[in-house]
């Protein structure tokens, strides 16, 4: 198992499965990560990882319509197309 905190959400930890949607794991507990689509699509996920980007998954196509290349160098990801393998604390 893994933890998410969600730094803007009082620093709430979630505990999840390693390979985990971090969307998925906002929304099964009440993370906060605000979203509209869930698909890609609006950008709305924008969040930053800012521990443990090192146990994310490889940038989307989907991601690059929304996000800059310095973007993705801050930490910055959509939460509805990242993967999480360790330990990550986002905000948004």
């Amino acid at each position: 198992m893994i933890s998410v905190t969600f730094i803007t959400n009082a620093n709430k930890v979630l505990t999840a499965p390693e390979n985990s949607n971090l969307l998925r794991v906002s929304l099964r507990g009440q993370g906060g990560i605000p979203f509209k689509c869930g698909g890609g699509l609006c950008g709305t996920c924008k969040c930053r990882i800012e521990s443990g980007l090192e146990y994310t998954d490889a940038v989307k196509q989907k991601e690059r319509k929304h996000l800059s290349e310095a973007d993705f160098e801050q930490g910055f990801r959509m939460a509805c197309q990242t993967f999480v393998n360790g330990d990550v604390s986002v905000s948004w």
